[in-house]
């Protein structure tokens, strides 16, 4: 048993030691990673506090390689949920949600990452002429993202749809396909959104402040 333990520990200490920098978070696990590199890796939260009249908030998610990737969350310094993001590559990608104090959705995003590794990117792009037929269209990587879908916006008070547009690459598309809809077009067939279940799950199992206590797990590198 006392070999297994110190067999235990050594992996641990080893397993830590990968690591120029991280911190240990109420689990137990390692959070804030930093490689032999410099580069972030794995789990990570940011807090920014309150300056100069901007709101503060944290944010928890994952980076490889340095950069943010999968699903992201940001929080309000009171621990409400504020957006839920999707990243490739380190830059928005997809669908990100976006809400008020009181957790109502009022706006939906949707992006298109582009690989910054790459000179030219393929995008699948829906032929207007013949819906659910995608063609694919080459284009220079200027290493970002751009607009690319459906953004709709939504009033606090209702939740109801009051505005939606669709980009396509980045420009604002307008006519009858893909059609940008004002509030007047979408009153009559306007849906109220519920709360996503997120967000319910959040406000059920984190009332009150939400707090992360860490120990600084530095090694010393610079």
């Amino acid at each position: 048993m006392r070999w297994i333990l110190i067999l235990s520990l050594f992996i641990s200490a080893e397993s830590f030691a990968q690591w120029k920098d991280y911190v240990i978070g109420v689990k137990g696990d390692t959070l804030n990673r930093v490689d032999s590199e410099g580069k972030k890796q794995g789990p990570w939260f940011h807090r920014y506090e309150t300056i100069r009249g901007e709101r503060g908030f944290e944010e928890e998610g994952e980076y490889e390689q340095d950069r943010k990737e999968g699903r992201w969350r940001k929080y309000s310094l009171m621990g409400d949920l504020l957006a839920i993001e999707n990243y490739r590559w380190g830059f928005l990608d997809g669908q990100s949600q976006y809400f008020n104090m009181s957790g109502n959705i009022v706006r939906e995003e949707s992006w298109r990452a582009f690989n910054p590794d790459k000179l030219y990117d393929t995008v699948d792009v829906e032929d207007v002429m013949s819906p659910g037929n995608f063609n694919q269209v080459i284009i220079k990587n200027e290493g970002s993202s751009v607009k690319h879908g459906t953004w709709q916006y939504y009033d606090q008070a209702s939740g109801l749809i009051n505005k939606s547009e669709f980009y396509l690459l980045g420009k604002l598309e307008k006519g009858n396909d893909p059609l940008t809809l004002s509030r007047d077009t979408l009153s009559s067939s306007a849906k109220k959104i519920q709360k996503p279940k997120e967000v319910l799950d959040f406000e059920k199992k984190n009332s009150g402040k939400k707090k992360v206590r860490v120990r600084d797990g530095s090694v010393g590198y610079q």
